[in-house]
Formats: structure tokens, sequence, C-alpha cells
């Protein structure tokens, strides 16, 4: 029992001792700090092993992801490079004469349709192999690729590998790359097929890097040759 705010507390086989009431119940006794042993109780080591599971996996799933987006998108200067060539290849192509003739035909300037070129002088899709106009090839430093639709070489079009200029020499650095110029007619709004033609450049080149590029070319004729 308790006398003037004191309790006994006793113990079997011991001697009793006073514990002031305060001490057991007050902000800095015994129960209170029981109490608050047990709300700051840590991880047990089987939370622990779960926490670093949970977060080993998360690791994982984040680094495997960043490593496939790594292996599937183009280095950007590789990229950049494909775009390079394949901009000049299709100024290349673009510049070219759309004539009805041959631009080496006495009447290219002047044909306002294939019926005024001389004999075997019309333009066809696809370079001229009979002379005075052929064999056409791009490199040829006699008979050049002259028109537009000499760019179309049989069904795939032109490959040009390696890369190189005009004079047929190969241009360093690029060998890991190839373009290929395809040129079909195709007519646009108010304008036919025969008129008009569409050119398709596509460049490959390391890592599985893919460049394609359009544009059309429109005939007008009589044309000033170049």
């Amino acid at each position: 029992m308790c006398i003037r705010s004191y309790c006994r507390w006793h113990r079997a086989g011991a001697p009793g001792r006073s514990i002031k009431r305060q001490d057991l119940t007050g902000d800095g006794g015994l129960l209170a700090r029981h109490r608050g042993l047990t709300r700051a109780r840590g991880l047990s080591l089987i939370e622990l092993i779960v926490f670093i599971v949970i977060i080993s996996i998360s690791v994982v799933g984040v680094i495997g992801a960043l490593s496939l987006s790594a292996r599937s998108s183009a280095d950007p200067m590789i990229q950049k490079q494909a775009l390079a060539i394949a901009e000049a290849v299709l100024e290349e192509v673009h510049l070219q004469p759309f004539t009805y003739c041959d631009p080496d035909d006495v009447n290219a300037a002047t044909a306002t349709s294939a019926a005024g070129c001389s004999a075997g002088g019309a333009e066809t899709i696809g370079p001229e192999t009979p002379a005075p106009y052929g064999p056409e090839t791009r490199a040829s430093g006699t008979v050049p690729y002259d028109n537009v639709n000499d760019y179309q070489v049989g069904g795939p079009g032109l490959t040009i590998n390696p890369i190189s200029n005009l004079n047929g020499t190969a241009i360093a650095g690029l060998g890991g790359y190839s373009a290929n110029v395809t040129v079909v007619a195709q007519g646009l709004v108010g304008i036919p097929a025969a008129e008009a033609l569409l050119i398709a450049v596509t460049v490959t080149g390391p890592g599985n890097t893919t460049v394609t590029l359009h544009a059309y070319r429109t005939r007008y004729a009589p044309n000033a040759l170049p």
C-alpha cells in the first residue's frame, strides 16, 4: 500500500526498498523509459534482409533498362554522319537536269517532249548505255550521270559503297557507311507521273543506323542546261 507518496516494493526472499511513485510513472520513470524503448525498437534481421532484396531487384531492373536503351539507340555522331552523307548524295542527284533529252543532245535545251530529241537521245529511267550517250556511270570522266533519272540503276537503284566522290575516290573515314539511291516516276497534285520524280536516298552505318531522305524533282521544259 502507498503511504505519503511512497510505495513498498517487495521481492521474494529480498528486503523491500522504497521507490517513489514518480520513479514508476513520471516523465523519467521506469515505465515511461520502458515504453520509449519499445517505441524505438529497430528493424529485425528478417526485415533488413527483405529490404535489401527489394532494393537489389529494383537496381537490377533499372540497370537492365538503361543497358537495353543504350544498345538500341544509335550513337549521335554516327547518326549525324549518316544524315550528312544522305544530304550530300540527295543534293548531288537533285541538282542534275531533268530534261526530255540527254544533256549531250543538241536539242536538250529546247525540246518540249521526247519527240524533239535526236535519234537515241531521249531520256528514260536509268543510265544511257549506247554510244554516243553512254555507257554512263556515276564516276565516268567522259559520260557521267547527267540526268536525275540516271541514278535509277536496275530495280534496286544505285548503291554507293564505299562512299565516294564524283571521281570515284573513296572518302576516308566513311568505310562503315553505304548509300542507296532510287528514282521513280511519281505524280503530284496537278503534275502527271511522267513529269515528276521521287528521289529516295538511304544511308546505312555502324550500329544498324539508317537514315532515309526523300525529295521530288519536277520537269520543266525547255530547260537551261547547267
